[in-house]
């Protein structure tokens, strides 16, 4: 009788708790999951969409980069990599800059379809890497983890592979293949990049443009640990601290801002407050690039100390000198000109970076192909138009088409990594 009484009890508690559970939220059954298995409670984010929103040029300006000059710096920034311990890092600038619709008549030129296969199925990774290696992606209880860090076969930094494959135009459904042979979707990172995100990170800087081309019009979201994010946050994050520290010179924050506001110029992200200080932070920004270009147009790796960069220059290695001058040509196209410098200076600033690149010779190229990147992107971006649709169309018109370096006017010099 007691055994009866008290497995009586055991199904009314069972019953109850199943009937509890069944008008519960769907907050308060991941809560309880989570309690149960020991796991943070993956944010409930609605993503409004299943592509990811494009920030584009706002101008189109031939006088500045010819067909034949940006035809020439893309030839040089052609995704053709050796294929053997392919770096994520080289293929996560070329997809960002190129494209997942990128397609190329020289079978050796990674396509758009296969540098997104590379990154999103880790058995294309197995291929160039080996069993052994340490992967990129990673099957975690809350969803798909990427690995980053100092190992080369995994991406340098945190939200970097997914912020690169977003602008690329990646689908929220793309396929995702785990070292567990688990499938999985781009969504899955996406979400797994909203749940283990913090505000206090070193580098944000890609993951305000990943979580803004996807999230807009959401202005405000709950993190993991309860707290609620917001791209005011996220934008004063990127405010804050010295100019020129950050990766690339600082340069990667302003890119960031400027998406950022764009976004918010239709989709009101961001509180009226924090928009008028990112356009503050971002004019001050192009005040002190206007007073610390060099004659010959680049801009050097301390362009935050304004006047002074040019009145006591630095040693700047060419890499240092590509890399801030490229960068700023790349966010100078997604701005208004209420934020440019004087046109003369950016037509000063193109002219130099496209003598320099087309003087690149192909070791120079791949060694310093992360930001030389961003130089073909840049570019193409004033002429309003895209890498992948202006080289589809070039390689119509000129079928026998080939690129030789010019030479080069470089004294040798040693180069420190090109990650970045």
């Amino acid at each position: 009788m007691n055994k009866l009484i008290f497995w009586g009890v055991q199904v009314a508690l069972l019953a109850s708790f199943t009937f509890a559970y069944s008008l519960a939220s769907s907050r308060a059954k991941q809560e309880l999951t989570a309690d149960l298995v020991g796991t943070p409670v993956v944010p409930e984010v609605e993503i409004p969409r299943t592509e990811p929103l494009r920030v584009s040029s706002l101008y189109d300006r031939p006088e500045m980069v010819s067909d034949e000059d940006l035809a020439a710096v893309l030839w040089q920034v052609r995704p053709k990599f050796e294929q053997k311990g392919l770096r994520p890092n080289l293929v996560e600038h070329a997809i960002r800059a190129w494209g997942i619709e990128a397609e190329f008549r020289d079978p050796d030129v990674l396509s758009g379809k296969q540098m997104e296969q590379f990154l999103l199925d880790h058995g294309t990774f197995v291929l160039s890497w080996g069993k052994e290696a340490s992967p990129l992606l990673e099957d975690r209880r809350t969803g798909v983890g990427v690995n980053w860090g100092e190992a080369r076969s995994q991406s340098v930094h945190h939200d970097h592979m997914l912020a690169c494959v977003t602008e690329a135009g990646a689908r929220l459904n793309e396929p995702v293949m785990l070292p567990t042979q688990r499938k999985m979707t781009l969504e899955n990172v996406v979400r797994e990049a909203l749940r283990d995100f913090r505000l206090d990170e070193r580098e944000t800087e890609w993951t305000a443009m990943a979580f803004g081309l996807w999230l807009a019009p959401t202005r405000t979201w709950q993190a993991v640990d309860g707290r609620e994010m917001s791209f005011d946050l996220l934008a004063q994050r990127l405010m804050r601290g010295y100019l020129e520290k950050g990766v690339c010179s600082g340069t990667h924050r302003v890119y960031s801002l400027m998406l950022l506001w764009r976004l918010d110029q239709d989709h009101d992200i961001l509180s009226d407050e924090i928009a008028d200080e990112v356009h503050a932070h971002l004019s001050l920004i192009r005040d002190l690039i206007t007073v610390s270009q060099f004659e010959d147009g680049h801009w050097p790796s301390n362009w935050n100390e304004g006047q002074n960069a040019v009145d006591n220059p630095r040693d700047d290695e060419m890499r240092s000198k590509i890399i801030a001058t490229g960068h700023h040509l790349e966010w100078l196209a997604i701005a208004p000109q209420e934020l440019h410098p004087p046109q003369h200076q950016i037509d000063k600033a193109a002219g130099w970076i496209i003598d320099v690149v087309q003087r690149q010779s192909r070791e120079q190229v791949l060694q310093r192909y992360t930001f030389l990147s961003h130089v073909g992107n840049a570019l193409a971006l004033w002429r309003g138009t895209t890498p992948a649709t202006f080289w589809k169309d070039w390689q119509q018109e000129h079928p026998e088409y080939t690129f030789t370096p010019l030479p080069s006017n470089e004294a040798d010099e040693p180069e420190s990594s090109d990650d970045h």
